[in-house]
């Protein structure tokens, strides 16, 4: 019995020693966890900081370039123009490489601040350096004499080449505006890191080739408008019963109804008073289109199409009613017609 007895002391002592290690390991492994959960909370806060503090010095410092073309003479202001322009694509980037750290207030904050830049940027260039029309005549002094009085206004008749303009020999935003019942295209050649417009178009077919730095569309009734990849942001404004396909680094889209976009986007889509439009993963193809990949920067591997932020929908949880993913049945795979 004594033997018994003190062997049952001996393990029981043993067991005992064993859960205190156990107790003291989980501790120590606990103590650990704490750490590293402390110091990864750190090494995100230390990022925010850092991205925050960049963004607003390199937004200044864009704003500043903007601001400085007011009265200033046009090699500066173009000087200028394409500076921040440059500033702006880099300050894309770095928010497209930021995502990962950044809280959804954050990044919607940051991309609502980089739409208001290009708008800008956009709106100075219009502004400071504006488009001049230009038609060949033939003319003689028997014409001139007879038509003076009469001059054509300078938007009468269709342009030589249809949305382009050129201002002291340099090339201006491209694109196409105010047609109907049209099939129409732009090469590479003719749109390559250039800003495409296409305004007022109705029941029309448009391909353009190619890579631009920046897509416009406004007033979009009814059209397919099929883009290859923009190298930064694609702005859609009053689109309506259209199908449209592009990869960009960033998609706005407002006031738009009844539209399905074939998308592909690096960073995320945002839609604003929209209804009804719908998503799909960007499908089109042409010979050149990895060769414009390339051309625009973009990441090809990186598709965010179905992660859209709605901002007139803030309920946590619970799917914005205003847009949808296009059913795979449904997706359109053919685009010769």
């Amino acid at each position: 019995m004594d033997e018994t007895a003190e062997a049952n002391q001996e393990s029981g002592a043993a067991k005992l020693q064993e859960r205190l290690q156990k107790r003291h390991q989980a501790r120590i492994e606990d103590a650990e966890r704490r750490k590293e959960a402390k110091e990864s909370q750190s090494v995100a806060e230390e990022k925010g900081e850092y991205f925050s503090s960049t963004f607003s010095r390199e937004r200044a410092s864009i704003e500043e370039l903007l601001s400085g073309c007011s009265g200033a003479d046009r090699a500066a202001v173009t000087q200028k123009l394409e500076e921040a322009t440059a500033k702006t694509v880099q300050l894309q980037k770095f928010l497209n490489d930021s995502m990962l750290f950044l809280t959804q207030y954050e990044l919607r904050q940051a991309q609502a601040a980089l739409q208001k830049l290009q708008t800008s940027l956009t709106e100075t260039r219009e502004e400071a350096l504006p488009k001049k029309k230009f038609a060949f005549r033939a003319r003689t002094k028997a014409t001139d004499k007879a038509s003076a009085p009469d001059l054509p206004a300078p938007d009468a008749g269709p342009p030589s080449e249809p949305g382009s303009t050129l201002v002291d020999g340099a090339s201006e935003q491209c694109g196409f505006t105010n047609r109907t019942d049209e099939r129409l295209t732009k090469t590479a050649e003719e749109i390559q890191k250039r800003d495409v417009l296409l305004t007022h178009l109705t029941n029309c077919q448009v391909r353009l080739l190619g890579s631009p730095s920046t897509l416009h569309l406004k007033h979009i009734d009814g059209c397919e408008i099929l883009c290859g990849p923009v190298s930064s942001s694609v702005f859609v404004d009053h689109c309506r019963n259209s199908t449209l396909a592009f990869p960009c680094q960033q998609l706005r889209t407002h006031n738009t109804s009844d539209t399905r976009v074939y998308l592909h986007v690096t960073s995320r889509a945002i839609i604003e008073d929209c209804r009804g439009v719908s998503f799909a993963p960007f499908s089109w193809s042409y010979p050149t289109l990895e060769e414009d990949f390339a051309v625009s920067g973009l990441d090809r591997e990186r598709n965010n199409w179905r992660e859209v932020d709605d901002f007139n929908w803030l309920a946590a949880g619970t799917p914005s009613p205003n847009w949808t993913v296009i059913p795979e049945a449904d997706r359109k795979t053919s685009w010769d017609s």
